[in-house]
């Protein structure tokens, strides 16, 4: 089964557009370096929840759309791999020290697939 990295985060609105090119220029590099997946969704249905809610773990503001995205390899070998590729490649640099969106509101994490239907 494959490996799966997960991320939820809030880009301002005002940002969304320089988000999505960053994202339209970073999938063919992963997909290079190994990822079976690259997928980027943008918020259209995530209320803000009581207790819990995808803007809650991000702390998004009225001002900002909720990212939910994923990127899938074979293994989390193929994974860590890739990763450390994507760290030292020069064509990632700028968008790595300048993203569009405040990366300590970032949730992320690994994920091993155990069903897919």
């Amino acid at each position: 089964m494959a490996y799966v990295d997960g991320f939820v985060l809030a880009v301002p609105k005002a940002r969304l557009e320089d988000y999505k090119a960053m994202a339209r220029k970073c999938a063919p590099i992963w997909k290079e370096f190994g990822a079976t997946a690259y997928v980027e969704c943008v918020g259209d249905d995530v209320p803000y929840g009581k207790l819990t809610s995808f803007p809650r773990a991000v702390q998004a503001t009225e001002d900002e759309v909720v990212i939910f995205s994923w990127i899938t390899y074979e293994s989390r070998a193929a994974r860590d791999a890739a990763n450390e590729k994507v760290m030292n490649d020069p064509r990632l640099k700028d968008m790595m020290t300048n993203p569009p969106f405040d990366t300590k509101r970032m949730v992320y994490g690994g994920f091993e697939e155990f069903l897919r239907l």
